[in-house]
C-alpha cells in the first residue's frame, strides 16, 4: 500500500484530464441586447450676422394720372337791379295851324217883318 496514494493520484488526473478536454460548440446565445442611445450633442453658436446689403435703385417715376371730370356748369347768376328812370323829354313843338273850315250853309229865309205901327 506503499504507493496507493501515488495511484490514486494518477488516476485522479487521468480521470480529470478526461473531463477537461473541449466538448463540441455549444449553440449560439441570443443577440445581446442594443446599447442605449447616446447623449444629443450641444447646439453649435449662432453664425455672425451678415454685412448689410446695398439699398436698392429708385423706382421709375409712376405714370401721370387721367385728366379728372369736367366740373359742373355754375349756377345762373342774379338779375341786377332795376336802372333808375329816365328824365322827362323836353316838351314837342307847337303843331302847325289846321286848315280853313267848310263855308257853312247857307241860311233859311228870314220871318216876315212885323208891320210898322
Amino acid at each position: 500500500m506503499k504507493y496507493s496514494k501515488f495511484i490514486v493520484a494518477s488516476l485522479l488526473i487521468l480521470a480529470f484530464s478526461a473531463c477537461n478536454q473541449p466538448g463540441p460548440p455549444g449553440p449560439q446565445g441570443a443577440p445581446g441586447n442594443t446599447g442605449n442611445t447616446g447623449n444629443t450633442g450641444n447646439t453649435g453658436s449662432t453664425g455672425n450676422t451678415g454685412t448689410p446689403g446695398d439699398t436698392g435703385n429708385t423706382g421709375n417715376t409712376g405714370n401721370t394720372g387721367a385728366t379728372g371730370d369736367t366740373g359742373n356748369t355754375g349756377a345762373t347768376g342774379n338779375t341786377g337791379a332795376t336802372g333808375d328812370t329816365g328824365n322827362t323829354g323836353n316838351t314837342g313843338a307847337t303843331g302847325n295851324t289846321g286848315n280853313p273850315g267848310n263855308t257853312g250853309n247857307t241860311g233859311a229865309p228870314g220871318a216876315p217883318g212885323t208891320p210898322p205901327r
